[in-house]
């Protein structure tokens, strides 16, 4: 069982650091320490802590829970996916990409439609979502993969409620209509609801 907690470690490690590296290949004139995502929130440094304090009393009170290696060889597949699917969409974007929503269009601020972002608008959150759920898969966290799932749904609803509203003030009709195209990727999220 520990050894599942050392693929969630290594994983988590991984995601973050990509997460900087990435940004200083497509976007270095934002990189800064807070590229790593290490102080995301305070909610997602807590849903870390939960993750860690149920796979420990679980490990002490059920230890036949944490030994289904098959639960957690599909829990690392999905963070393999996600992770890879996030980075895609990063790369895709290029200098497009930005970890804060932006509010103003700079010049060179484009709509990309291309690559994985024509499977899914938002493909970055999608891969995340998938991601985190992975991680409590991977350590057979039954009650962090409810919580996981709820909050991460919930954030990512919101978070793109907003953006759409920023991206159909940037680019109008042009992004209304991929919108029209292309799912969000999440499950039950349409994005933002616009009444004529």
């Amino acid at each position: 069982a520990w050894r599942h907690f050392g693929w969630y470690m290594c994983s988590l490690s991984l995601f973050h650091y990509s997460e900087y590296l990435v940004t200083a290949i497509n976007n270095p004139r934002s990189l800064s320490l807070d590229s790593f995502l290490l102080n995301h929130s305070f909610e997602y440094n807590l849903a870390a802590l939960s993750s860690w304090v149920e796979f420990t009393l679980e490990k002490l009170l059920f230890p036949e829970l944490k030994q289904i290696t098959w639960l957690s060889t599909v829990g690392l597949l999905m963070v393999i996916f996600g992770d890879c699917l996030r980075k895609a969409a990063m790369l895709t974007a290029g200098s497009n990409f930005n970890h804060i929503v932006q509010n103003e269009k700079s010049d060179t601020h484009t709509l990309v439609t291309s690559g994985v972002y024509g499977w899914f608008r938002h493909p970055s959150y999608v891969g995340w979502f998938y991601w985190s759920i992975g991680t409590q898969v991977l350590l057979c966290n039954p009650i962090c993969v409810v919580g996981y799932a709820l909050a991460s749904w919930r954030f990512f609803r919101e978070r793109i409620e907003e953006e759409e509203i920023t991206l159909i003030h940037f680019f109008g009709e042009e992004y209304l209509e991929y919108k029209r195209k292309v799912p969000s990727g999440l499950p039950f999220i349409k994005g933002v609801k616009l009444e004529l």
